[in-house]
């Protein structure tokens, strides 16, 4: 399953996030939650829409004419991007849908094109995999920060699993990371230094890492706000500019506007993933039994004792 997420902030810095979760979805629900995605307006993607093709076309912009604004990457040179990437991984390669996979190789071409094209000013790309840290290994572009929740030969652990669905729903570094961005305001002080520190070893089994070189700003000067829920920030010109339209454009565009609102269906927020409740469940205590092995090795002994006591001529009497 895959989410994006745009923030248009016109004359200002554009925040962007694109969450990634590469999972799959049962035939039969893709083609529903697809259209009611689409109808909704939503700029979120299903499992369906996320492959690497999609994937670096929407972050190097080469996409058709057709492709609807909800569906693009509205950034320019003023722009801070986020990138959050989680899923299957090893060494250099992130997989799409158990199917198809992204190299670390790719993922830096791609950060190259959006720089000579002018698509971001500041980009900051976590990922939470297995060895992830060898995703940004061949990273070459300026202005990129980048985090990852593992080292290369290290595996990215899962946090405690839901009790009411039995399966884990997300790794360690990313509950600790939403546990210290929950909380974060507007006007939040905190740095880039402290979420380097979000999961230690003791926390995450995992070594977390960083690279830092090619980010031309120190992380201690550079805000969380910057890149996660930051305030819009505005241009204020002393020019004067006129707006005038025809009357008759104006009346007709009006009544326009109030007939696609009649037809328009009522849009609606899709459910979300109770996060807030999740990561303040406790670990649920589990019910002891007894090792497979510890029930063979007690028969093993009743069966020699009875031997020693009765011999094979009462084995009829057990069987």
């Amino acid at each position: 399953m895959a989410a994006a997420y745009c923030i248009r902030q016109p004359a200002a810095l554009l925040a962007v996030l694109l969450l990634l979760s590469f999972g799959c979805l049962a035939a039969s629900q893709i083609e529903d939650q697809a259209e009611q995605f689409f109808r909704s307006g939503h700029t979120n993607n299903w499992a369906v829409l996320v492959t690497v093709e999609n994937f670096l076309r929407v972050l190097t912009g080469r996409i058709p004419p057709s492709t609807p604004r909800s569906k693009r990457l509205l950034s320019d040179d003023r722009s801070n991007i986020l990138i959050y990437m989680t899923g299957h991984g090893g060494n250099g390669f992130l997989k799409f849908q158990d199917s198809e996979e992204i190299t670390n190789i790719e993922l830096a071409d791609a950060f190259e094109q959006m720089w000579q094209k002018r698509r971001y000013n500041e980009l900051l790309f976590i990922i939470d995999t297995c060895q992830g840290a060898s995703m940004y290994e061949r990273f070459y572009s300026p202005n990129i920060m980048a985090l990852a929740s593992s080292q290369v030969g290290e595996d990215s652990l899962s946090h405690q699993p839901d009790p009411a669905i039995g399966v884990h729903l997300m790794h360690r570094y990313t509950f600790y990371v939403l546990e210290f961005l929950e909380e974060i305001n507007p006007a939040s002080q905190t740095n880039m230094n402290d979420l380097f520190q979000v999961c230690p070893k003791s926390l995450c089994v995992s070594t977390p890492g960083h690279r830092i070189d090619l980010f031309q700003r120190d992380p201690k000067n550079v805000l969380i706000t910057d890149f996660f829920g930051s305030v819009r920030k505005v241009e204020i010109t002393t020019e004067t500019i006129s707006l005038q339209l025809d009357s008759e454009i104006m009346e007709s565009s009006f009544k326009e506007d109030l007939m696609d609102e009649e037809l328009m269906e009522p849009l609606k927020y899709a459910e979300q993933l109770p996060v807030a409740q999740i990561i303040h469940q406790k670990p649920k205590l589990k019910d002891w039994h007894p090792p497979g092995g510890f029930i063979l090795g007690l028969w093993a002994l009743i069966i020699m004792v009875f031997f020693k006591t009765y011999g094979i001529k009462h084995m009829k009497f057990i069987f």
